[in-house]
């Protein structure tokens, strides 16, 4: 990481693919230990990562897990960030079958911010299915970052949000304009 300047959410080195199969706690630690090397995260949080499984699991459906820490482990994040993991023979995560591990340091709306994005890349399963099988990081990076880079989508975002609030007196305006 480069001093002084906050990393993007995700870069491609925080994506591996094709990894073997290994248990849902190695997994955790895997992209636990990516978030400290990517300056993301203090050591600690990573037994946060794994204190939060313990008590609630983080597989999400559609063969993804986000594991993240509990609350209390919040002030060991240096910089929101993402670290993913595809496992082509799955994981068993509590019951569910899991392809993709998405580790996330993130606090608030911005946590939030994050599932959703995932939800919005992957609508179900099968398309998880298909790029976790194609091994291909430099595929799930454009899918989850189609405009290059994280950083891009959430400042467009934040320019587009804080641009119409300018733009406009109040949410009513949207909901009465014509045409």
């Amino acid at each position: 990481m480069l001093s002084g300047k906050k990393p993007a959410l995700l870069v491609r080195e925080n994506i591996a693919a094709g990894l073997p199969g290994e248990s849902r706690e190695e997994a955790i630690r895997r992209v636990g230990r990516m978030l400290v090397d990517g300056g993301y995260v203090n050591g600690r949080y990573v037994d946060g990562m794994l204190a939060r499984e313990r008590s609630f699991t983080t597989a999400i459906g559609n063969l993804i897990a986000v594991p993240h820490g509990e609350i209390g482990y919040i002030k060991e994040i240096r910089h929101p960030g993402l670290a993913v993991c595809a496992y082509p023979d799955g994981i068993e995560w509590g019951g569910d079958e899991v392809l993709l591990v998405v580790g996330i340091a993130a606090a608030g709306d911005e946590h939030l911010e994050i599932l959703g994005r995932i939800g919005d890349a992957f609508g179900d399963g099968s398309e998880v299915d298909a790029v976790v099988r194609s091994g291909d990081a430099e595929r799930l990076f454009r899918i989850l970052c189609p405009e290059g880079s994280w950083t891009a989508f959430q400042e467009a975002r934040v320019d587009f949000l804080y641009g119409w609030r300018h733009r406009n007196k109040s949410a009513r305006d949207l909901w009465w304009r014509d045409g």
